[in-house]
């Protein structure tokens, strides 16, 4: 079992990675203020399981795979990169629209919001790096066994993100009234197409 120190150790360390502005959380900002709560809860549902994946490839000792077949990595960092500038292209073009606080998410948009949610998290360098390079310096995953993964450490990861990404939520809602002018809603979502920008330029560059 972990130890009380350590689990304090993983909840800080991974809240206070997960409320570092990146392009996760700059873009379930950008989608809450654009399609409501229900659109950022799902999108954020799609970066959670992200998380997840890169926590058990982290657990299950498939980063020394990592190193070791460095050329397939490589091939998959570019590949997340050109996803993050298709994304960032995107969110830089984006039409302002009138936001309707009563409209709902359609069902198209809602499995839009879950998908580039997890290929976000999939392809950020600051979510890769948490879990194959900081996370092995604050928990000890050789005593790491299956029972654990499941019962604490998964709870745990999908707790502090579920926290943290409803405060950046609410957050996004509260300000909602404020972005009715186009020239804000093109801003907002410009500063979170230049973020992301700036993951793929890291993903490219770690590379090189």
């Amino acid at each position: 079992m972990l130890g009380t120190a350590q689990i304090i150790s993983y909840i800080a360390a991974l809240g206070l990675a997960a409320a570092i502005p990146g392009p996760g959380m700059t873009a379930l900002v950008a989608r809450s203020v654009s399609g409501g709560a229900v659109t950022g809860f799902t999108m954020l549902t799609g970066l959670i399981l992200g998380d997840l994946i890169y926590l058990s490839i982290a657990v299950f000792g498939l980063a020394m795979i990592a190193h070791t077949y460095t050329s397939l990595f490589t091939v998959i960092d570019w590949a997340a990169s050109v996803y993050l500038s298709v994304l960032a292209w995107q969110f830089w073009r984006y039409q302002p629209q009138a936001i309707s606080i009563d409209q709902k998410a359609t069902k198209r948009e809602l499995a839009s919001a879950w998908f580039s949610g997890l290929t976000i998290t999939l392809g950020n360098p600051k979510t890769i790096a948490f879990y194959l390079a900081i996370l092995p310096l604050v928990i000890s995953l050789d005593n790491v066994s299956l029972q654990i993964w499941g019962m604490m450490l998964v709870p745990l990861t999908v707790f502090v993100l579920l926290a943290v990404g409803a405060i950046f939520i609410f957050a996004a809602l509260r300000i909602r009234h404020f972005l009715t002018s186009a020239e804000a809603q093109r801003l907002l979502f410009r500063s979170a197409g230049c973020i992301m920008m700036l993951a793929a330029f890291g993903m490219v560059a770690k590379t090189l």
